[in-house]
């Protein structure tokens, strides 16, 4: 496809510059025409409807595959919903009959392995709608949302002990978006904290706050944290991008964000929601 795009736009190219300097030659060794500004003009016209259908020439093809790209996606989603469904549903029967020990730590993997497919299913869609540019905006509780993922990020980090203190907070927003950046905000609070087994959560009145009790920053660190592929410990697996995203999302979403830290006490996250 792009191959035969590439020689398409190369032909047409050549044929626009080959007519543009024939049709040069031609009125001003020819026709000998003197009055500079109708020159102009038609080569102005000449240009811009040349550029137009380059442009449309290399565009429409790309619109195409993408909009190919984006059905496919959709309809692969929306496949992967039965399986994930069957799975879910048939383990919880199972569940009711298994009477031995082993047989229900295996099914409790199933289960666990079941979920992480279910969040990877759920980002997934929520991904294909924000390329949509569709409106991801929903009224919801942000203590019920806290639950949530601290219930899966109990699975993910067993040995973490997440403090809540939370009073109820409503808000309209983008609420797959603020789960991403929550569970970004506690997974980097966990692994810069290797000798500290606590994250605090709190809300209060329309603030959220997530401490960890780590390695903390400087004020050098702190002012360079929201640069993509930045990483103050080399050694820390990543790529140094998920601050850059964090900020770019409450950017988007009126959520104002702001970082404290101190080495070797902490570091303490808020978030305001208007």
């Amino acid at each position: 496809m792009f191959i035969s795009l590439r020689l398409n736009i190369f032909v047409y190219y050549f044929i626009t510059v080959s007519l543009f300097i024939g049709f040069s030659y031609y009125f001003f060794s020819v026709l000998r025409v003197e009055n500079i500004y109708l020159l102009v003009i038609v080569f102005a016209c000449f240009i811009i409807l040349s550029g137009a259908f380059i442009s449309k020439l290399a565009i429409d093809p790309l619109v195409e595959y993408v909009n190919n790209l984006r059905n496919l996606s959709k309809e692969t989603l929306h496949e992967l919903n039965l399986p994930i469904s069957t799975i879910k549903t048939n383990t919880q029967m199972l569940n009711k009959s298994l009477i031995d020990e082993k047989s229900q730590k295996r099914l409790a993997r199933i289960n666990s392995a079941c979920e992480m497919l279910q969040e990877r299913y759920n980002e997934l869609d929520y991904l294909i709608k924000k390329q949509s540019d569709e409106v991801i905006r929903e009224q919801f509780d942000l203590v019920e949302l806290l639950n949530e993922r601290v219930v899966f990020l109990n699975k993910i980090y067993p040995d973490i002990d997440f403090n809540m203190t939370c009073s109820s907070l409503t808000i309209l927003n983008d609420k797959k978006g603020l789960a991403k950046v929550i569970d970004n905000i506690v997974d980097n609070g966990v692994k810069y904290s290797p000798d500290s087994k606590t994250i605090d959560i709190n809300i209060n009145e329309k603030t959220l706050t997530i401490r960890d009790y780590g390695i903390g920053m400087d004020e050098v660190e702190l002012l360079r944290i929201f640069d993509k592929y930045y990483q103050s410990n080399k050694n820390m697996q990543g790529f140094g991008i998920g601050l850059s995203m964090v900020r770019r999302f409450c950017d988007k979403n009126e959520i104002a964000l702001s970082f404290m830290s101190k080495p070797n006490i902490g570091t303490t996250v808020e978030l305001k929601f208007k």
